[in-house]
């Protein structure tokens, strides 16, 4: 009987496991979405698609087209042009602004070549300046975004006029708290069933993660997060990406730079430390910096307002 008996148990306890792991993976079943099925949503006028470098690049060029100097705005790593919303709005009036998606994030979705190297970043903004016939611009970047913007001012520094440099990656970076999302893309095995898969609690968290301020983070933009990361083939190209990313490896050449550049950083970036925005400030001569206490890694969508008076401020000041 006592034999039966634990047969019994463990026959409930392994159907009861079975069953969580059932509800656990209809939970978080998600498959990747076609572009498609995303556009109506998060790509309205302005937005369009341009055939660049190969890809079909999600794009937003906004305001006066015969501005000499346009503004060419870079997001991050799992964001989207989106981020840079509330900078578009106020910047158009005034001035040319280009925001896009990166080749293996937003809309555009990944690059047909697989590469995601620092060169293949600095080849794709030459297309994509060539393409909208801009020859000299002011090129401002968040995180990933910051790192690229200074791979193209190394390579074609008589096209880059200005920097705006927001809690930028270029330095090695010691982060005292990383997004769950982006350790799980690490873990072998785990980001592969991420690819099938990808509880919404995982995004939400890791906004949560990047903000200074985690009650900003409202269920709309967890929304368009959750669907960015939806788009087909962007799990895939992340963990490509994520092998090819390395912050510190050009450092030695930031105090190469001679162009004005301002520095915005949220004091509450725990992925990027404030530290870097001292380093960036004492290598490049004449730069500008400016700190928000409050804010996280993204500040320029965190409190679009305030950090885009300072861009506003640098851009009528710089240089003249």
């Amino acid at each position: 009987m006592r034999t039966r008996t634990k047969i019994v148990i463990a026959a409930l306890a392994l159907a009861a496991a079975v069953l969580i792991i059932a509800a656990a993976v209809a939970t978080s079943w998600a498959p990747d979405q076609p572009v498609s099925a995303l556009a109506a949503r998060w790509a309205p006028p302005p937005s369009k698609f341009v055939q660049i470098a190969g890809m079909n690049v999600h794009l937003r060029d906004e305001g006066p087209a015969d501005d000499p100097v346009p503004i060419i705005l870079i997001h991050g790593t799992s964001a989207s042009l989106h981020t840079w919303e509330g900078w578009a709005s106020v910047l158009r009036t005034h001035h040319r602004v280009v925001s896009f998606d990166l080749p293996g994030f937003g809309l555009t979705g990944p690059a047909p070549s697989g590469d995601y190297s620092a060169a293949a970043n600095v080849r794709f903004m030459r297309a994509l300046l060539d393409r909208l016939d801009i020859q000299h611009c002011v090129l401002a970047g968040n995180s990933l975004g910051g790192n690229i913007a200074l791979e193209t001012a190394y390579a074609f520094p008589e096209r880059v006029d200005k920097l705006v440099l927001v809690d930028s990656g270029g330095y090695p970076a010691v982060s005292t708290s990383v997004p769950i999302g982006f350790r799980v893309a690490r873990i072998p095995v785990l980001n592969r069933l991420m690819q099938s898969m990808l509880p919404r609690g995982l995004i939400e968290s890791s906004l949560r993660n990047v903000y200074g301020d985690p009650a900003k983070v409202t269920p709309a933009l967890v929304d368009r997060y959750f669907d960015m990361t939806l788009r087909e083939g962007n799990r895939s190209a992340l963990l490509q990406r994520f092998g090819k990313t390395d912050f510190g490896s050009h450092s030695s050449r930031i105090a190469s730079l001679k162009l004005p550049t301002l520095i915005i950083w949220g004091g509450r970036d725990h992925l990027i430390p404030p530290e870097n925005a001292e380093h960036f400030h004492r290598d490049i001569a004449g730069s500008s910096l400016v700190v928000f206490g409050d804010l996280g890694h993204v500040p320029q969508e965190e409190d679009p307002a305030r950090t885009v008076a300072a861009v506003e401020s640098f851009l009528d000041t710089a240089g003249k």
